[in-house]
């Protein structure tokens, strides 16, 4: 009778003690909400702040931005940085090319990454251990070591001064971890999902365009928006193989902003810079909403 004593009062004692467990977190469940709101509000600001600043700074007058006063907002917003960046030579020109070249090479890395990936994801052999030996070695050296061969080569097969020699650079440049990252979209589809549809009696072909590439549309994106944003942002190779004012991308024709003497006519370089970006959110804005579809149309069909 003792021991049944003893066992219930342990029983209550532990009871009790897992009450005020749950009692404690639910009282720090409020708590711990705040924080991660309050985290990801200064993570916001961290991100949004320069835009908001570039923003700020175009829309500024010479005077404004040369008495460097530190106002969040201009005082007197003008459009004269706009028009000024507008009329200055190439960059409209500038603006096309950087767009033929990141969407051309989006379209060689995206066609070439889905066998590729989808071998790699699948198959184990010396074909998957090269691609990742391929993958790794591309990654360990600098753009630097590779730019002067690179350039020997290209100049050999009359690519230098070229969009077409560079949509090639970019591509071979960024195909590696685009590889990479589309593999594991790849891997994450059960292959329980195409065992099925074999049985059904889908061959190969209508099971990757069925199931296979819906379930992977946000790899695709993912894939699409990484080459476009590497192209449309590239400095390095653009300003080594590109020797003519024609085919200056975006990227060379703001950095025509800074003086030979290191004078930079901030204003329209902030302007310059804030019509650069949207391209690419308009191409961000239309893989979001194939994104979604494609999720929505995997979900169904898988």
């Amino acid at each position: 009778m003792t021991q049944i004593t003893e066992t219930r009062n342990v029983v209550t004692l532990n009871a009790t003690k897992k009450q005020r467990r749950a009692a404690g977190m639910k009282a720090k469940k409020p708590l711990v909400r705040i924080l991660q709101y309050i985290a990801l509000a200064g993570f916001l600001i961290f991100l949004g702040f320069p835009l908001l600043w570039l923003i700020s700074t175009a829309f500024k007058s010479s005077a404004e931005i040369n008495s460097l006063a530190v106002n969040l907002f201009p005082l007197q917003p003008t459009l004269d940085n706009f028009v000024a960046a507008l009329e200055r030579q190439g960059l409209i020109r500038a603006a096309g090319n950087s767009l033929l070249v990141a969407v051309a090479t989006t379209i060689v890395v995206t066609l070439l990454s889905i066998p590729g990936a989808y071998v790699m994801a699948r198959y184990q052999g010396k074909l998957r251990t090269i691609g990742v030996g391929y993958i790794l070695v591309s990654q360990i050296f600098p753009v630097i070591l590779v730019v002067i061969p690179l350039f020997f080569i290209l100049r050999s097969l009359g690519l230098v001064d070229s969009l077409l020699g560079l949509v090639i650079v970019y591509s071979v440049y960024t195909l590696p971890f685009s590889l990479w990252m589309l593999q594991g979209y790849v891997a994450a589809i059960p292959y329980d999902v195409e065992e099925a549809a074999s049985i059904d009696g889908a061959n190969k072909a209508r099971t990757l365009q069925r199931i296979v590439f819906p379930l992977l549309m946000p790899g695709l994106a993912a894939t699409a928006m990484f080459s476009f944003v590497s192209a449309y942002n590239e400095f390095f190779f653009a300003l080594v193989l590109l020797q003519s004012p024609e085919q200056y991308t975006l990227p060379i024709a703001l950095s025509t902003f800074i003086g030979g003497e290191g004078k930079v006519a901030v204003g329209p370089l902030a302007a310059g810079a804030l019509l650069s970006s949207i391209p690419s959110i308009v191409f961000f804005t239309l893989l979001q909403k194939r994104l979604a579809a494609g999720m929505l149309s995997g979900a169904v069909k898988g």
